[in-house]
């Protein structure tokens, strides 16, 4: 089993569920309740908890392969321990392309949510300035330790649940049951192209198990970590869509920009209207944070087990005790991306390949059950082998639920990657 040299076990049960919820209470849910409103109507709740339950279980493998795989990579580490370093590789890049283009994505509707108000940022110079602050000040802050990094997460983590605790609880005066009222159910074609959307609204459990080499006793804090977190974004999510649809109704698909502040609005005045806009640029800055300081650690993996050939990535600071050079590439990489702005196109793709990454940590676990290549210890999923090929088998009906086009570019982008990692090997072999 590798080691992680340097890098020290300073995270808790609530810094990794609070580092957790962070990451995948994002930007999306400020926007979600009416894109899936707009597909199934009061219905939607129906969505809400077949997601939950489908990514219960794949998070229960996340769960037992996180206990036995402690080393910082999180889900590439998994894939690469069961698999081997191709499999690995594949993985790795995988995760870091979703991960980077997601948080050029989120960082770009920052600043668009700021020109809204101060036309000023509209300007490319002021734009690219505030896009280099964040990916940079952040990038500063984790360099510094990851007590830092993680004490910024809970931070923002509190700081964005504010404003949603209070439209779940002050909203619910506004809500008309009349609203909630279920008058035809979905078919399973509806529900399954909108649970996929809802899936990806509940990524960032992987992102959030990156810290694995620095979390305090992992075998009983990682699965803790996960449930805790999961069941605890499953519920707001319920309550927050329940508001939604009870205060707007048939209206809510009209709100894609902003359901949740206007829905506030209705509720609440104006100044609730006021509160959840802001929640909505904290919570995009909160994800920010988190990416940060998880998705940097994906880089120093890859390095430290010598998948991809830059080894002072995998260098770590001698007085900060943090991967510094991982953490400053992947800020100059994502701020590049987040600049350029042509990212949309990909972010699809980047989604498909991110299911494929959780279809390989799915698998991992049933490999390394049959191999028993890792000691018992740690936490074991209960009903055999039934969750994770459960799992994996969801997760295959999801991708069938991706367009042709976008299945079949992803399978040209993983025979490119394929050349590239024999390419990579052939030079390591070569190498003296």
């Amino acid at each position: 089993m590798k080691q992680d040299e340097g890098l020290k076990r300073s995270i808790g049960t609530i810094g990794l569920s609070a580092n957790i919820i962070n990451v995948i209470i994002g930007a999306g849910i400020f926007a979600l309740p009416a894109v899936v409103a707009s597909k199934m109507g009061a219905s939607s709740i129906l969505a809400f908890i077949c997601c939950g339950i489908l990514v219960a279980l794949v998070m229960l493998c996340f769960a037992e392969v996180g206990s036995k795989v402690t080393t910082t990579g999180g889900p590439y580490t998994y894939i690469e321990t069961a698999f081997g370093k191709y499999a690995g590789f594949l993985g790795g890049i995988f995760i870091i392309s979703g991960t980077l283009f997601a948080d050029a994505a989120v960082s770009n509707a920052l600043v668009n949510m700021l020109a809204s108000i101060f036309p000023a940022f509209e300007q490319s110079w002021l734009r690219l300035l505030f896009l280099f602050l964040i990916f940079f000040g952040l990038a500063g802050v984790n360099v510094l330790g990851i007590k830092q990094g993680i004490g910024l997460v809970k931070f923002n983590t509190l700081a964005k649940l504010i404003p949603l605790l209070i439209l779940v609880t002050l909203g619910w005066k506004g809500v008309s049951f009349e609203n909630l009222a279920i008058d035809t159910f979905p078919d399973i074609k509806t529900l399954g192209e909108t649970s996929l959307i809802l899936f990806f609204a509940f990524q960032g459990a992987e992102t959030g198990l990156v810290v694995g080499g620095e979390v305090k006793a992992p075998k009983r804090t990682v699965p803790k970590g996960i449930l805790i977190s999961i069941s605890f974004v499953v519920l707001i999510y319920m309550l927050i869509q329940t508001v939604c649809q009870g205060v707007l109704g048939a209206t809510l698909p009209n709100f894609e920009v902003s359901p949740l502040a206007e829905t506030a609005k209705v509720a609440l005045g104006p100044i609730g209207f006021t509160i959840l806009f802001i929640g909505a640029m904290v919570s995009m800055f909160g994800y920010m944070s988190g990416a940060i300081l998880n998705n940097p650690r994906i880089l120093y993996a890859l390095s430290r087990d010598r998948v991809i050939p830059v080894s002072f990535l995998s260098k770590i600071h001698k007085s900060f005790s943090t991967p510094t050079y991982a953490i400053i590439v992947y800020a100059i990489i994502a701020f590049i991306i987040a600049a350029s702005g042509n990212f949309k196109k990909l972010a699809v793709i980047a989604s498909s390949a991110m299911l494929l990454a959780y279809l390989g940590v799915c698998l991992s676990v049933i490999k390394l059950r049959l191999s028993k290549k890792l000691n018992s210890e740690g936490f074991k999923i209960p009903g055999g082998l039934l969750v994770p090929i459960l799992s994996a088998c969801l997760i295959i009906y999801f991708l069938t639920n991706i367009p042709f086009n976008e299945l079949i570019i992803t399978l040209v982008l993983i025979g490119i990657l394929s050349l590239i990692y024999l390419v990579i090997r052939q030079f390591s072999i070569k190498a003296p």
